[in-house]
């Protein structure tokens, strides 16, 4: 066994393998084998580290060295002057890794200081297709104790004394969630994993599958000896296909050390897993949609009772949960229910990983711990708004979800504070606006991007949405009129009454937080005709100020349709009646002499 001096992370999630993370791998590997360091270096490829602005991100140990945004052509000083020299490059590290001469370790960074790894424990820290380094890690430890010194109730009863709550939605008690999953009567039950995810900007589950799989064939597996389970199935969207490719890589590898297959850990209980692959429907995410799409037919939902629990895949008892939830499992089994009741609030236990997005500065994946504060999320972890743009409102729980404004900066967040702000936890998106966002095109997005996902089996989902995108159309295109805001309204309670699924029932959510809490740029948009964030185009009248513009031409000279004149060094106009509103004049525009508000 070669014991290596150096080790040279690169992250290998989605975000950086677009930015070419495989191909800085092929040069690490290739560039220390030239300078004969490979048996003394060892190139891993990781998980998501979660700080995606700063990607391709390479982190060297023991150093700890913290290296942003690298290209192809930092790896050989990389490898010249680092790992041969052993002088860190002080000019490719992350603007916050070093001061004063002095290198921060990854915690000592703000992006996460206060942060509470669980379910990203081994994201970014270990190889995710390779076995023996998550067993190095605990790996399977839960599983092992649980078989060998427990029975399936013991576990039920751990999970629920835990207070872990399911992390794809409404928050439902995990543990009891299993109960009745182990109390329902039939020859043959499942255990299904939810990896659908849909929601715009969320990548929580495919983070934790790509950097961590292991960690949630552990968590099946203990919960089909818990509820009397031998098959388990994967529902993931194909579009993840890194995720997808990992965890085939770790059921083989389970498989082919007996963690999955037949006597696992001699103790006469049986336990395998299979994929199956989504075609990136969004209403598959329900949880009677995806047992439909499993079972090969139109992912519909179905009416509930009879609930999954008790009538699931192919008419048996069922239990899903989505991928963040299994991930707390293996860690609670393994350090108690007390532990993980110590992190978070009283009725909301433990963390949440949220996908940070939007209007932020450091954009990403980050792991808290319930009870952290939206001020802590956006400042102190976010970073902040870039361009020191006023922070408006944050968008939680995806299109099921509302907005959350200013006012409530300071709100901690666990289910019932975020439910009781007409919001929800949702699976776990968090995008974030600024002053320059409007926010009755936010709703207008939300319900664009629910209505093209709509199953279109029950009629307040299919048509009811529908007919509120088109006032919202109205809204934002210069036609509203006052009483649209009442339609709107009426609408959506009627949808959120009447709708077959969940989905379907949280549709109008985003319209009626920001009715609530917007509702001035609601009847400023219908009132008079204008968007106070100058976002939607229609509303939008592009001037010139005369006391600032200098008569520089620079924006004449970018105008693709003449619309501007002017002498040199004389205010120039805009003609409204040819400009297209392009925006190409205020960007180029040098003296912030052109506004659309």
């Amino acid at each position: 066994m070669n014991i290596y001096r150096a080790h040279v992370l690169i992250c290998g999630g989605t975000g950086c393998t677009s930015s070419n993370s495989d191909k800085i791998q092929k040069q690490f590997e290739a560039s220390l084998k030239e300078k004969e360091l490979d048996k003394e270096v060892k190139v891993v490829r990781t998980g998501c580290f979660g700080l995606c602005e700063a990607g391709p991100i390479v982190i060297v140990y023991p150093e700890g060295a913290f290296y942003s945004h690298i290209k192809i052509e930092n790896v050989d000083e990389i490898v010249e002057e680092h790992l041969l020299k052993g002088r860190i490059v002080k000019h490719l590290l992350y603007k916050e890794a070093i001061e004063e001469d002095v290198i921060k370790s990854l915690n000592e960074v703000d992006f996460y200081k206060k942060q509470k790894r669980v379910a990203l424990k081994n994201c970014g820290v270990i190889n995710p297709e390779e076995i023996n380094e998550y067993i190095a890690f605990d790996g399977y430890m839960g599983l092992g104790k649980a078989l060998t010194e427990m029975t399936p109730q013991e576990v039920i009863d751990l999970i629920k004394e835990s207070g872990l709550r399911g992390r794809g939605g409404a928050g439902f008690p995990t543990g009891l969630k299993w109960q009745f999953a182990a109390a329902a009567k039939g020859d043959q039950k499942y255990v299904l994993c939810n990896a659908d995810e849909g929601d715009p900007g969320a990548f929580m589950d495919r983070s934790i599958l790509e950097g961590d799989p292991h960690s949630i064939i552990e968590a099946m597996t203990l919960a089909g000896y818990a509820i009397g389970s031998n098959q388990g199935y994967v529902y993931i969207r194909a579009e993840y296909p890194i995720a997808v490719r990992r965890l085939q890589i770790a059921i083989d590898q389970a498989r082919e050390k007996g963690l999955l297959g037949t006597n696992i850990f001699g103790s006469g209980f049986d336990f395998d897993m299979e994929i199956r692959l989504g075609a990136g429907a969004f209403v598959c995410g329900e949880e009677t949609a995806l047992i439909a799409s499993i079972e090969g037919e139109r992912g519909m939902p179905r009416t509930k009772p009879p609930y999954p629990a008790n009538k699931g895949l192919w008419q048996k008892p069922s239990l899903l949960n989505n991928v963040e939830t299994y991930a707390n499992i293996p860690q609670i089994i393994i350090n108690g229910p007390q532990w993980f009741k110590n992190i978070g609030t009283e009725k909301s236990s433990g963390t949440k990983v949220f996908a940070l997005g939007g209007k932020i500065n450091n954009t990403g994946l980050v792991e808290i711990p319930m009870g952290t504060t939206l001020r802590e999320v956006i400042y102190d972890i976010g970073g902040g708004i870039p361009n020191g743009k006023k922070f408006k409102a944050v968008q939680t729980g995806g299109p099921s979800g509302g907005c959350i404004t200013a006012d409530h900066i300071d709100t901690p967040i666990d289910y019932e504070t975020l439910m009781a702000l007409g919001s929800m936890m949702g699976s776990g998106g968090m995008i974030v606006m600024d002053e320059d966002t409007c926010m009755v095109d936010i709703a207008r997005f939300f319900l664009d991007f629910t209505v093209e996902e709509s199953c279109g089996k029950c009629p307040p989902c299919r048509i009811g949405t529908k007919r509120m995108l088109e006032i919202l159309e109205k809204i934002t295109s210069g036609k509203g009129e006052p009483e649209d805001l009442d339609r709107l309204e009426k609408l959506a309670e009627n949808i959120k009454a009447s709708a077959l699924c969940g989905l379907g029932q949280t549709a109008p959510n985003p319209v009626l937080s920001t009715l609530k809490y917007f509702r001035d740029e609601y009847e400023a948009h219908v009132n008079e005709k204008r968007c106070p964030a100058g976002s939607c185009k229609s509303l939008v009248a592009y001037r010139i100020k005369p006391d600032v513009c200098k008569g520089c031409t620079l924006c004449s000279k970018v105008c693709p349709v003449g619309a501007i004149s002017g002498e040199r060094k004389s205010v120039h106009v805009i003609d409204k009646s040819k400009c297209i509103k392009c925006g190409a004049c205020i960007e180029k525009c040098p003296f912030n002499a052109i506004t659309t508000k």
